[in-house]
């Protein structure tokens, strides 16, 4: 093979490689970009509140958590709402109970999955769960309401019900207190203590 021949083949040669690998790299990126943009889609509402002024994760309740919720809760009937229901435990647990059980959660996802689970488990005429920003949404109608609050929301949050709930509202703040409202008991202990409240006027 003469000198131009060989430079002529070195050439065509290195010429064509680029080609397969850019098809194959073409591939490859398509194939990354599709499962990032899928795994995107499916965090967003769960990693979004951070985004919020004040975030109030999705946390699941332990099983200790929801027995502690449902022993503050005895006595107690009429409606429920669990402020940022998650996946429901709470509201499913509360309606086992007897109570007409709701939940408000901001995640579409979590919202969708509460709402089948509750037809898959024959609890869909005793619940109900709305999306909605539970800062929106007016407490007045509610017996009784359950939060798993952050300690940064625990002030607000605390104005928002005197402002709104009926006298006589029982309120069970799980993880955090309310700053200024006596409890009048408390369950539990470290991250499954409750506080049970009850509104004595409407402002």
């Amino acid at each position: 093979m003469s000198e131009v021949d060989e430079i002529s083949y070195i050439l065509n040669n290195t010429a064509n490689k680029p080609q397969k690998v850019s098809k194959y790299g073409l591939y490859l990126t398509g194939i990354t970009g599709g499962i990032a943009t899928a795994i995107s889609i499916i965090c967003i509402p769960f990693v979004s509140p951070a985004f919020r002024k004040i975030c109030l994760p999705y946390v699941p309740a332990t099983r200790q958590q929801v027995q502690n919720v449902l022993e503050a809760l005895e006595g107690c009937t009429g409606s429920l709402i669990d402020l940022g229901s998650g996946d429901g435990r709470i509201v499913f647990a509360a309606a086992k109970a007897g109570f007409k059980a709701h939940g408000i959660e901001l995640n579409s996802c979590l919202v969708w999955y509460s709402r089948l689970k509750a037809l898959f488990t024959g609890l869909s005429s005793q619940t109900t769960f709305i999306k909605q920003n539970l800062w929106k949404h007016n407490l007045k109608n509610y017996d009784n309401i359950v939060l798993f609050g952050v300690d940064q929301m625990m002030q607000d949050i605390e104005k928002k019900f005197i402002i709104e709930l009926q006298k006589d509202c029982t309120i069970v703040a799980c993880r955090f207190p309310l700053p200024s409202m006596s409890a009048m008991k408390v369950v539990g202990q470290g991250v499954d203590t409750v506080w049970i409240y009850k509104v004595s006027k409407r402002t």
